[in-house]
């Protein structure tokens, strides 16, 4: 109990102003990949294809969870 009243408060390694800006900056390049990602031709070994998916994948994920935390929802 003492030790819990001894420690700092949390405070965010990003700051909760910037929020925003990421989540539009996380999630316009996941819409971005994914445009990118449906005009590639397709081809026998999709490394290309697979690489850029995930990318946008990951990227979509993490933008969700800012904007989530951007607006009050922190997941």
């Amino acid at each position: 109990q003492v030790l819990h009243q001894s420690l700092p408060p949390f405070s965010p390694y990003v700051p909760v102003s910037l929020l925003p800006f990421l989540a539009l900056l996380l999630l316009a390049s996941t819409f971005a990949l994914t445009f990118y990602f449906s005009t590639l031709p397709i081809k026998a070994f999709p490394v290309r294809e697979g690489g850029v998916a995930f990318l946008a994948s990951v990227l979509g994920g993490f933008g969700v969870v800012v904007l989530f935390c951007s607006v009050g929802v922190y997941v």
